[in-house]
């Protein structure tokens, strides 16, 4: 827990979570941890048992009905739910504000600049930019002097950027909308520290030597996230300029892709050992591991269509958080981990056979 972050009563998260648990059942596209999310926290950078959605009061939500379906579940479906839920709201995560800055960090390098346009008035522009970010997160820019996006925040230097994660599939992936100030840089120090940053994102540029290439960076202001299913809201721009990446989602990408190219039988055992209640019933039929951090996994769960029995309610595919037995720092304390976590799951299959 962030030491930083106001105490809350014990009684009052046990409230929220009883409310959280009544209101799971017919939640259309998200799943069992979404609704808990949806009521109770489920992120380890915000104190437990706030909403998720970590923005505003009075924010649209997802409208979830089915408050009282709870109730006609059998006590093994409830019991399963409960002990489901629980896990997930629990399970140690980065926070929002470093899935966010590592998000920014390690993606390719290129997004989507939405800008005032100029020339079309009334209408915001979107042109696809080559961008880098400085040691506090705010992005770089070099852009030709004719470039439509140039001519607009010259005239109106409000404007957004819009980040996937570098492994951007599909909605169960992260992506960041970052919104603020552009500003003409000038200085010549800081436009060779700009080369340098840019250069080492983009060994290839050699354009940014060219005359009419002019410096610019973005003062962020306000930042929206989506994490995939269930993971939604907005931080303040001193916790991004605060939040520092977390080293292992540097190549976390290359971890997973391998993982669910060759391996994804040992994170089907992982989930089923790890996770309580989706082990039996062949339930989860494929787990695809979304993104790597120093301490855990997001893993996108395919269950078995069929099978309404075992999580009523949750979708056909669903996100989950896979904890890792203990922080990691380096790429070989990542493979050692789950190998630990491999092998137990295999001798607890093989132990209940």
């Amino acid at each position: 827990r962030d030491s930083r972050l106001p105490p809350h009563s014990e009684s009052e998260t046990q409230e929220q979570q009883k409310h959280a648990t009544m209101k799971f059942v017919s939640i259309g596209l998200l799943s069992l941890v979404a609704s808990a999310a949806a009521f109770t926290n489920t992120d380890s950078s915000i104190h437990r048992g706030q909403a998720l959605f970590h923005a505003p009061k009075n924010v649209a939500k997802h409208d979830v009905q089915g408050a009282d379906a709870f109730s006609n579940l059998s006590p093994e479906q409830k019991e399963r739910v409960e002990t489901y839920m629980e896990h997930q709201n629990s399970v140690p995560k980065p926070g929002f504000p470093v899935d966010v800055r590592s998000l920014v960090q390690y993606n390719h390098g290129f997004a989507v600049m939405s800008t005032i346009s100029k020339a079309n008035e009334g209408y915001p522009g979107g042109s696809v930019v080559g961008f880098a970010p400085d040691e506090e997160g705010r992005p770089l820019f070099v852009f030709s002097g004719m470039s439509s996006h140039t001519q607009d925040i010259l005239a109106n230097p409000k404007a957004s950027l819009t980040v996937a994660a570098k492994e951007f599939k599909g909605a169960a992936d992260g992506r960041v909308n970052l919104m603020g100030t552009c500003r003409r840089v000038r200085d010549e120090d800081e436009i060779a520290k700009a080369k340098e940053i840019y250069r080492a994102k983009h060994p290839g540029a050699f354009w940014i030597d060219f005359g009419d290439f002019n410096w610019f960076t973005m003062d962020v202001e306000h930042i929206r996230f989506v994490g995939g299913f269930a993971r939604a809201g907005s931080i303040s721009s001193e916790e991004y300029t605060a939040a520092k990446p977390d080293p292992i989602m540097a190549f976390g990408g290359h971890v997973a892709q391998h993982m669910n190219d060759d391996h994804m039988s040992s994170t089907i055992a992982m989930v089923e050992h790890y996770i309580p209640g989706l082990a039996g019933d062949d339930y989860v039929k494929a787990a695809e591991i979304t993104s790597v951090d120093s301490l855990g996994m997001y893993v996108k769960i395919t269950r078995d269509p069929e099978n309404e029995e075992r999580l009523p309610g949750q979708p056909q595919q669903f996100k989950l958080r896979l904890p890792f037995p203990r922080q990691v720092t380096e790429r070989a304390d990542v493979k050692n981990v789950i190998v630990e976590m491999t092998q137990a799951s295999s001798k607890a299959e093989q132990e209940a056979e």
